[in-house]
């Protein structure tokens, strides 16, 4: 299953991927979902992402498998190595896509499968919506320049 979401910044490319680091990831923690961040490498290949995540505590472990950096665009790959129930499958693209000198647009690509296609269906609206949090958060960081 995909999730894409696009959210057009006030910031130049360049300076939105160099501040996708620890602080950003904590203020994009989806609301009411438990999230402890145990490790936090960054957004270069090999890197590495632990989490606990929810009320029992799952572990989530993502690897950032991709990393690309031209002069338009800034992206990185993370894919879950270890996902929480009752996800199997899971990658997200994040990436960078420069508009203009001032502007920017970050794009989530999330494809995602869980153990089942019905779980798959049935966590659509919460994925989506969870990614779709992440708009004004990402607004909030970015526009203008700050």
């Amino acid at each position: 299953m995909n999730i894409t979401i696009r959210t057009k910044v006030n910031t130049n490319y360049k300076s939105v991927f160099s501040r996708f680091d620890l602080s950003l990831f904590k203020a994009l923690k989806p609301f009411g979902i438990p999230l402890k961040v145990e490790r936090f490498d960054g957004c270069k290949v090999g890197d590495e992402i632990h989490l606990i995540v929810g009320p029992f505590k799952q572990t989530w472990v993502s690897i950032v498998t991709e990393n690309i950096i031209d002069g338009n665009e800034s992206s990185f790959v993370d894919e879950g190595d270890t996902v929480p129930f009752p996800i199997s499958k899971w990658r997200h693209y994040h990436k960078i896509e420069r508009i203009s000198e001032s502007e920017t647009y970050i794009v989530d690509d999330i494809n995602y499968e869980c153990r089942n296609i019905i779980l798959t269906y049935l966590m659509y609206p919460l994925f989506y919506l969870q990614f779709l949090s992440r708009v004004p958060v990402y607004k909030r960081f970015f526009d203008n320049g700050n």
